[in-house]
């Protein structure tokens, strides 16, 4: 063993788990750490603008890759700037290790420059939250970061990082790479899984979430197809399979398919399958009912804590997806196929078909429809809150897994973020950002970031000139009252230009495929600014009008 700072212990171990890529705003309360990766290789630095930005990253990151996303912030407002992203990656069920730059030991308690009670702070939305004290247990903290940020659901983790600990120099035994421990289902409940197949008359699946990767999409695909199960996925877990299968039946969450939403209600038998069923998929708990009489409901999750913890269970699995599914797929059975799955994807179908309406200046769905046909089947699409994402949500056909980086937390503010982490991650497949005018100044300030890395990706934003989805609560409410929901907006295409990226702004329907036509001819950050009347599309399928009139029925 060598004598070694506990920055350069931290970043030697980071190396050991193959980390490849940090994201950070630099902080002086862990410049021992940034000393240690001027000499590292093997560690890409992805220096940002704002802490939010980076735990959006390091999220986006996380769920690309399957292994935590690394954020890097300092202590008081770089920690409570980034703090959205630890929330996202535990709702999102995604592997992450947020580091604080923390004050000095000996200033503990004292309420010093900055100090914050971590641990206090972020127990309730992440995993596990601690302190290292002693540089030479850096390997052991970090090692388990690793493992329990990947076990179960996987989900993030906090480490605070006291800047004197970091320049201490001590002799430390570095761990080696974590590896998930692979859980396979247990055979006796698959049978009985089985069983009830097979006395069902009108299954659904629902899939999605924690642990889904693409070996679960690629056997679960083919579980479904052999017996015409429909598939339906959780809140924005639309690539959990290709959509393009013959059984797939849509998304629950905000603005579904209301025939899918009957389907589900008719249901005999509901196989969840990594989804936790959260509000956002389940309407509030009324779609699916905690104890859903008159269903019978098989729960596969990769989390024991999670199974039985709001539903009432009728048969719980514990398993990681891919091995739940891969054994799904090879099972002997001899369950007759169900009709339901191809009515299912029928019924989407229709759904997700476009119709036209030309009395729109600019139509999004029809902009959706030119982007569907220009765009590959393999696009990552990222997006953060707001109504502007349903017309993706409900046109956009999703090329299976890591095609999708929504948040299921709600977050404004993600998509920038994340493309920016998806453009980093995958070069050579094409990264489209969708934002709304009120979400894209969340986190607007990351084009910056996206330029100065040299990441290929295009921005496309919905301007309304409104929080759209406040908006279209308060129409809901308190119809004809507009309060606190207008905005005034800097000209977008004007701004993406200072920042260095191509743009160009759209304000007509025909204006947008050629448009997106000279983007995709371009290379680096591209923004085509959206320009639409709020009045007339409040969100897809709806106006302002048209809510008004429902509340007022």
């Amino acid at each position: 063993m060598t004598q070694r700072t506990g920055g350069r212990i931290l970043v030697d171990n980071l190396v050991a788990q193959v980390c490849d890529r940090i994201f950070c705003v630099p902080g002086e309360s862990y410049l021992a750490v940034l000393d240690a990766l001027h000499d590292t290789r093997e560690i890409d630095l992805v220096v940002c603008r704002q802490e939010g930005g980076v735990s959006f990253m390091a999220a986006a990151d996380g769920a690309i890759t399957g292994r935590p996303g690394i954020a890097f912030v300092t202590r008081g407002p770089g920690a409570t700037n980034g703090s959205i992203g630890v929330h996202v990656a535990m709702q999102d069920s995604v592997p992450m290790i947020y580091f604080i730059g923390d004050v000095g030991r000996g200033d503990t308690d004292r309420e010093a420059f900055q100090e914050i009670d971590f641990m206090a702070m972020f127990a309730p939305m992440c995993k596990w939250a601690a302190k290292i004290d002693q540089a030479e247990r850096i390997p052991e903290y970090v090692a388990r970061a690793y493992s329990v940020a990947m076990a179960g659901r996987p989900g993030p983790v906090v480490l605070a990082l006291p800047e004197d600990m970091l320049r201490d120099t001590v002799e430390a035994v570095d761990r080696p790479k974590v590896i998930r421990p692979a859980q396979h289902p247990d055979p006796e409940a698959m049978a009985v899984m089985m069983e009830l197949l097979k006395d069902a008359v009108s299954p659904v699946a629902i899939i999605g979430g924690a642990d889904w990767c693409a070996g679960a999409s690629h056997y679960f695909r083919e579980f479904a197809e052999d017996i015409g199960l429909p598939v339906a996925c959780g809140f924005r877990r639309q690539d959990a399979i290709p959509n393009e299968s013959p059984v797939w039946a849509g998304n629950l969450g905000y603005g579904p398919n209301p025939e899918l939403l009957d389907r589900i209600r008719g249901a005999d038998l509901l196989l969840v399958v990594g989804a936790r069923l959260g509000e956002a998929t389940t309407d509030g708990y009324t779609l699916i009912t905690p104890d859903h009489p008159d269903q019978t409901l098989i729960h596969v999750h990769p989390d024991p804590e999670e199974l039985g913890r709001v539903y009432r269970t009728d048969l719980a699995i514990c398993a990681d997806m891919r091995e739940f599914a891969e054994e799904a797929s090879l099972w002997e059975h001899n369950i007759i196929d169900f009709d339901c799955g191809k009515e299912a994807h029928a019924e989407w179908e229709a759904w997700s078909t476009i119709e036209p309406n030309d009395d729109l200046a600019l139509d999004v769905a029809q902009c959706v429809q030119a982007a569907r046909e220009t765009l590959p089947a393999d696009s990552i699409i990222c997006n953060g809150a707001g109504n502007f994402s349903g017309w993706w949500h409900r046109y956009w056909r999703y090329g299976g897994p890591v095609c999708q980086l929504a948040p299921t937390a709600g977050a404004m503010g993600y998509g920038v973020p994340a493309a920016v982490a998806a453009a980093l991650r995958h070069p050579d497949r094409e990264v489209i950002a969708v934002a709304g005018d009120g979400d894209f100044l969340m986190n607007g300030q990351e084009l910056a970031t996206a330029v100065q890395h040299g990441c290929d990706m295009i921005v496309f934003i919905i301007d309304n000139g409104s929080y759209g989805t406040i908006r279209m609560h308060q129409e809901r409410h308190y119809p004809e009252r507009l309060s606190g929901t207008a905005l005034s907006n800097p000209d977008f295409a004007a701004l993406a230009k200072a920042y260095g990226a191509w743009s160009e702004t759209i304000e007509k329907t025909d204006e947008f495929a050629p448009a997106l036509e000279r983007a995709r001819a371009e290379k680096g950050v591209r923004l085509l600014h959206l320009k639409i009347d709020v009045e007339d599309q409040l969100a897809a399928g709806t106006s302002v009008a048209k809510v008004r009139a429902a509340a007022k029925a």
